[in-house]
Parts: structure tokens; sequence; C-alpha cells
């Protein structure tokens, strides 16, 4: 009660934008559900994901967007707990952290314009390659954006999210009780022993937190695809979009049973994602790892 009391203005404070987000979101979940199982007599019907299930279009943009959504998220992962690792020390003084935080401020619109400006066969290190004869022909430099790898895509949101994953990760280090690396040194434990036992344990909760914003952030996205991504395979957000807007009104339902599997697919990551946070951070309360 003494904590409402202390809390309450402050939570009626963010009440009403709360509840507008909340019945905004429902809003629209309901109704792509409620149309995605509405048959043409007018009943209940699962003909639309039987229909969508059955299209190599969607399964194979599926199958495309989990692998650059996995791909760009584990890469940013990587990435930025070894630059968090090496460079924490330095972020504690602030006019280092703006070299950090800089590629944040720009849009991922801007990010990809920029990932095909540098790295396009007509792009600056393509000319650049060409001018000092490494290449004959602007045309020999490698396919790295609006390929059916999705290079451009990943390369785009691994520049973009590492300086993220660097954001949340800091404040953990800086939490971490430099006591616990003394002991480990002083038994004979080198860096690596550091890490995997004392660092680790702390880290892993806030990592699994960001592999789920990332997830669901990129599986879902559409400006980074839509400026560097093939035309074919296309990102589930791409199949949606142009189900949804072309002229033939008959491909809607497909478009809303696609962002409803998106929807569910996150929410499941989310839910297992939680379940497991909860469980390591009850273990390490209790000093079980």
């Amino acid at each position: 009660m003494k904590w409402y009391k202390r809390h309450n203005k402050t939570l009626l404070l963010f009440f009403p934008v709360t509840l507008f987000s909340i019945l905004l979101i429902s809003y629209g979940v309901l109704h792509g559900i409620i149309e995605s199982l509405q048959s043409t007599d007018g009943g209940v019907s699962l003909q639309v994901y039987q229909e969508l299930f059955s299209n190599t279009v969607f399964i194979q943009s599926i199958k495309f967007s989990l692998r650059v959504t996995m791909v760009s998220t584990v890469m940013s992962l990587i990435i930025g707990l070894i630059s968090a690792k090496f460079i924490y020390h330095l972020l504690q003084k602030s006019h280092l952290k703006l070299l950090v935080w800089l590629p944040m401020i720009f849009p991922h619109f801007v990010a990809a314009y920029m990932v095909f400006s540098l790295f396009s066969s007509s792009g600056i290190i393509a000319s650049i390659f060409y001018s000092v004869e490494l290449i004959s022909d602007q045309s020999q430099f490698p396919v790295l954006t609006m390929d059916r790898d999705g290079l451009g895509i990943m390369m785009t949101y691994i520049w973009k999210e590492v300086p993220f994953v660097i954001l949340m990760l800091i404040p953990v280090f800086y939490e971490i009780d430099n006591r616990y690396e003394d002991v480990v040194r002083t038994l004979g434990g080198n860096s690596w022993n550091v890490f995997w036992t004392v660092e680790w344990k702390w880290l892993l909760p806030v990592i699994i937190e960001t592999f789920i914003i990332l997830f669901a952030f990129i599986i879902a996205a559409y400006e980074v695809p839509f400026l560097v991504g093939a035309t074919n395979p296309k990102m589930i957000a791409i199949i949606a979009y142009q189900w949804f807007f072309e002229g033939d009104w008959s491909n809607r339902p497909l478009a809303l049973a696609a962002f409803i599997c998106i929807t569910l697919l996150i929410l499941v990551t989310t839910a297992v994602s939680f379940m497991s946070i909860q469980r390591l951070r009850t273990r390490l309360i209790r000093g079980k790892i």
C-alpha cells in the first residue's frame, strides 16, 4: 500500500496511453482473427489458413523470414556481447558513449539506404574497388544487397541492433559485484572463467529479453526488406502487405491470416522466453547457478 501511495500518481499518468494502446492493438488483432476465420457463407472456417499453409510463396517466405531474423538476431547478440564485454569500462565516460549510440539515431530506412549506397554493385565500395583496379567492372562486385540470401537485410539489422544490445548489457556489467571476479582469480581462474562463472549468469536473462525484442521487431518489419531485399524470396511483412493492398481483394483474408500467424509466433516465443527468464532469475537469486 505504501508503494502504491507513492507511485499512484505516476501510474495514473500512464494509464490513459496504456489503455489506448491495449484497446487499439486488441481491436486490430481481434478484427484480423474474425476476418481470417470468416467463410464465404458468413460462417466460421479454417479454409483461409488451409489455403495459406498450402501456398508455396508463403511457406518460402516464412522460411526466409525465420532465417534472416535468427541470423540477424544471433549475430547482433554475439557482436554486442563481445563489444560490451571489452568496452564497458570505457563507456563510463559519457563522451565515448556517443560513438556507440550514434547508429541508433538513424531510422532503419536510413540505415538500409546507407547499406545500399555502400554495398550495392553501383555503390561506393564497388566504385572504390573499380578505381583501384581490384575489379575490372563494377558488376563483378559481390551481390550484397537485393540478394536472394538476404545479406543486405542482415547487414542493416546487425549494424542497427548491435548498439541496442550494448545498451541493454552495459548496465548488467556495472551491477556485477567485482568481488566475484576477485574470488575466481584468487582460485586461479582466467578471464574466460570469470566470464562463464560470474558474468554469464547475470547476462543471460537480459540476453534472452533482448532476443525477444529483436526477434519480434525484425520478423515483422517492413521498411528494410522493402529497400534492400530481393524481389524473391520476400520477408513475410512484404508478402502480407502486397496481399492486403493489391487490387485482388480475395487475398486480404490471406494477408490477415499471415499477420495472425506472425503474431502467434511472436507471442509463443515471448511466453517461452519469459518463463525461461523467470526460472533463471529465481535460480540466480537462490544461488543455484
